[in-house]
């Protein structure tokens, strides 16, 4: 068993309204994300004695990445989804493990759909701008492999290119 880089773990992101003409993207120069469950448990007073109720699964994910641009596409469209109460769908996409069989050239993900619920611009004298956002998740998520393109996977790594013209 290996540890996993935090730089194989790719986090997608699509309106769910576009699904049919846009593929999930990536924020640019994402410097971290998280996902965080969590149940709330309430204490129930019995004629015998306390006992704990637990509540619902709750699942958030955050992401800070640096600000790149007031242009960058994917970041206004997901503010306009926190304008708007609109639905996010998530893929957090593990990339060190391939599937076969029938997920054959697909990679190990989660699926989530969530309401962004905070964006926060921070922009210090020190350091560069950055971006955080947070994600409600609907549900809990569900199991399952993505497929990930080429330039999607260069989110982790450099890819090596040929010193060849025509190589970009």
């Amino acid at each position: 068993m290996a540890a996993i880089k935090g730089s194989r773990i790719a986090y997608l992101y699509r309106i769910l309204s576009e699904a049919s003409s846009t593929a999930g993207t990536a924020i640019a120069f994402t410097t971290e994300n998280s996902r965080k469950k969590s149940r709330d448990a309430d204490t129930v007073s019995t004629k015998s004695g306390t006992i704990r109720v637990p509540g619902d699964t709750e699942v958030e994910i955050s992401t800070t990445a640096l600000f790149s641009s007031e242009n960058d596409p994917l970041i206004g469209k997901l503010e306009t989804a926190l304008d708007n109460s609109a639905i996010v769908e998530v893929w957090e996409v593990n990339l060190d493990i391939k599937g076969t069989l029938l997920n054959a050239g697909k990679f190990k993900a989660k699926y989530f759909r969530a309401y962004v619920t905070n964006l926060e611009l921070s922009s210090n004298s020190e350091d560069h701008a950055e971006y955080s956002l947070d994600f409600s998740v609907i549900g809990t998520g569900a199991d399952g492999f993505a497929t990930v393109s080429s330039d999607q996977q260069k989110i982790a790594e450099y890819v090596f290119k040929d010193t060849s013209s025509g190589t970009i």
